[in-house]
């Protein structure tokens, strides 16, 4: 997550790390893709359309140098996936059309775009997902989805070109009526030309890994210098400032309660503060932690602290649990999984501490507004189903995610653990039998590759994409369940399922 030069980079519930030079890298050299020489005055001029704005970018990264995950990418990386509007109230985030609109301004990258507008399409998309769900990779999928789709807005990477074929998934959400017309005019208002397509980028983030691989603090160092100082001229969430180093960064666990205790000058603040203060009353697990903001360095005093916190909610069960609380007070800020809150503490004259009087941007004006501001009038706006596909599920949660219980607990253990997976999937009774079939040959033979030593989760793809490789060779049902090469399952196939559960 990206807010600005002064705004800082974000990796979920993390900063000032190697993922974070790396996202700051990759979006550099996408800026430099899409504008060529005007790179570094396009990204001075988004940095300032990000903070004047109060605006944070979310993207998916995707490479090849931060472990791995479903399948190693072919190149490194990036799409846009949300953009946030702070402003001075609640969150606003982008719609779609929205989101494509700015990234199509700014030429930075987003993902394949289907939108079903009528009842029989969207019932398809679900039956298409339903038949596709268990073999399906990129090609099939993508073109399924293109001929049942009432608009279809291509992405800016090709997904098969810069990942390969397996696909980890579908995110659906529920939009607006008028989407139909943005997403048309989007579709027919083609995209820009990329001006340093032929210009020489620098080395890659691959080189500048193996270069400094042993070091890294040189490695995020020379990440940071090859992105440039147009997009990122401050290195001190890195490297800290004034003497004082990243790792002293920590801040007393006091300042939470500090921060609850305080009198809020704004309306967000006073919104943050009752949603901190149900969290904990309500012993939600989650982590609070508070940073010195290096970045405000310069302007701390006695009666003047910056701090940078960090919210990470541990377990799912406390979104369902914090969702009945709204139930009851609608006009409660929604949770996010993780996020980010700069803190100034300061003394102020004018807020008298024995007075209930707040500036008017907090019970005023903007409070007189959050019954529809802040209620859950357009709930379904806010819903997101994940749809993930099994060729992704087997390398991640089968594989990577069951190597500690099959080293640790032996095969009878593992077995068990990869067949409750498969429970909680609802993944039918043949392909159980399939996959059971290949993870006791996957749990035999990297038993006999590496012994007692567990392979490493950042680098299982080494050990486990030869034996995929080699298992889908063996036969077409094979290739078909690991989906490797992503040519197997006909998109012919799965059109004519969908014509028969139509007829039905």
């Amino acid at each position: 997550m990206y807010a600005g030069n002064r705004g800082g980079a974000y990796s979920k519930n993390s900063f000032g790390n190697i993922y974070t030079a790396v996202g700051i890298f990759v979006l550099g050299r996408l800026f430099r893709e899409a504008w060529g020489r005007e790179a570094p005055k396009m990204q001075a001029e988004f940095n300032d359309c990000l903070e004047k704005n109060r605006i944070s970018v979310s993207m998916e990264l995707v490479t090849a140098v931060l472990g791995d995950h479903g399948q190693r990418p072919k190149d490194d990386y990036a799409v846009i996936t949300a953009v946030t509007e702070f402003g001075h109230g609640k969150p606003q985030f982008y719609s779609t059309p929205e989101l494509i609109k700015f990234c199509r301004a700014w030429r930075l990258p987003t993902n394949h775009v289907w939108l079903f507008s009528t009842r029989k399409s969207a019932t398809s998309f679900f039956v298409a997902y339903d038949a596709l769900c268990e073999e399906g990779t990129a090609t099939p999928v993508c073109k399924v989805l293109g001929k049942i789709a009432d608009i279809s807005v291509p992405g800016s990477k090709d997904h098969v070109i810069v990942q390969g074929e397996i696909l980890e998934g579908l995110v659906a959400r529920i939009v607006s009526r008028e989407s139909s017309v943005q997403m048309g005019v989007l579709r027919d208002f083609r995209q820009r030309s990329l001006d340093g397509g032929d210009s020489d980028l620098g080395p890659s983030l691959r080189e500048i890994c193996a270069a400094n691989r042993s070091d890294e603090k040189q490695r995020i160092k020379a990440l940071l210098e090859n992105a440039g100082s147009s997009l990122c001229s401050d290195h001190c969430d890195w490297f800290g400032n004034s003497g004082l180093d990243a790792q002293s960064r920590n801040a007393d666990r006091s300042v939470v309660t500090h921060f609850l205790q305080a009198h809020p000058t704004d309306y967000a603040t006073k919104k943050l503060q009752e949603m901190i203060r149900l969290m904990k009353k309500r012993n939600l697990p989650a982590a609070f932690k508070c940073y010195w903001n290096y970045q405000k360095i310069d302007f701390l005093s006695n009666y003047n602290l910056h701090y940078k916190m960090v919210i990470h909610v541990h377990k799912d069960s406390a979104f369902r649990r914090y969702q009945q609380e709204i139930t009851k007070n609608q006009e409660l800020w929604p949770l996010y999984r993780g996020f980010f809150i700069d803190v100034n503490l300061f003394k102020a004259a004018e807020l008298s501490k024995d007075s209930n009087a707040l500036p008017e941007n907090i019970n005023g004006v903007l409070n007189s507004r959050s019954s529809t501001k802040d209620g859950l009038v357009d709930e379904d706006s806010n819903l997101m189903v994940k749809l993930k596909f099994v060729t992704y599920k087997i390398r991640t949660f089968l594989i990577r995610n069951g190597l500690s219980t099959l080293f640790k607990d032996g095969l009878s253990a593992y077995r068990t653990y990869y067949l409750r997976q498969m429970e909680i999937w609802g993944t039918s009774a043949s392909k159980q039998k399939e996959l059971a079939k290949m993870l006791d040959e996957w749990a035999v033979y990297i038993r006999r590759e590496c012994g007692d030593a567990q392979p490493s989760s950042s680098t299982y793809l080494t050990e486990a994409e030869p034996f995929l490789e080699q298992y889908a060779k063996r036969s077409p049902a094979n290739l078909a369940l690991v989906g490797a090469a992503g040519g197997l399952v006909q998109t012919e196939d799965v059109l004519a399922i969908l014509d028969a559960r139509r007829d039905k």
